[in-house]
């Protein structure tokens, strides 16, 4: 993953492909910051049209643009302006206090509530609603990434054979 904004930070940071940088695009409304660090997965395309997100549990933040490797331990069904949002939920693969995580389900119940309560309220007073609606285990999330993937790649050949769109390049920018 790719991480834009780092654990318990309030800025709202974005990748910009076309720019190839990062972004300000805002900071939360709310007196609350991201639990844990937040970020893409590359050379994927989520159902809204922007990368997949990714949320990986940390004991420390890293920074904005870190390449975190990771394994996804589940994934959090959302819907955000009425459409589906899926956010994967994953560990530090180099990190050993996290060893011992494959699943949400050993993940201390304190923490996803935790998630659940951020997700389902970040946007509140910039008068969205995103509501969660359960969670899925590491073989739905690695279902989400890989469907993902694939997306990405249909949309990067038909950009490639309709000989409009598409950059070629491999990066995924992010949309707001």
């Amino acid at each position: 993953m790719i991480v834009e904004i780092p654990k318990g930070s309030a800025n709202k940071v974005e990748y910009d492909g076309e720019l190839g940088i990062f972004r300000l695009d805002r900071a939360l409304y709310s007196p609350m910051h991201y639990p844990g660090d937040y970020g893409f997965i590359p050379g994927t395309l989520a159902e809204d049209g922007d990368p997949l997100d990714v949320l990986t549990l940390v004991n420390e933040p890293s920074f904005t643009g870190c390449l975190i490797e990771v394994r996804p331990v589940g994934v959090l069904d959302m819907v955000d302006r009425e459409e589906e949002d899926q956010k994967v939920i994953a560990v530090p693969t180099r990190n050993p206090r996290y060893d011992q995580i494959h699943t949400m389900d050993q993940v201390f119940p304190h923490v996803r509530r935790e998630l659940e309560h951020f997700f389902s309220i970040y946007k509140e007073l910039e008068g969205r609603v995103a509501t969660t609606q359960g969670w899925g285990g590491p073989r739905e999330a690695r279902r989400v990434i890989l469907d993902a993937r694939q997306r990405y790649l249909n949309k990067r050949k038909s950009g490639a054979e309709g000989g409009s769109g598409g950059s070629g390049s491999s990066e995924s920018p992010k949309g707001s």
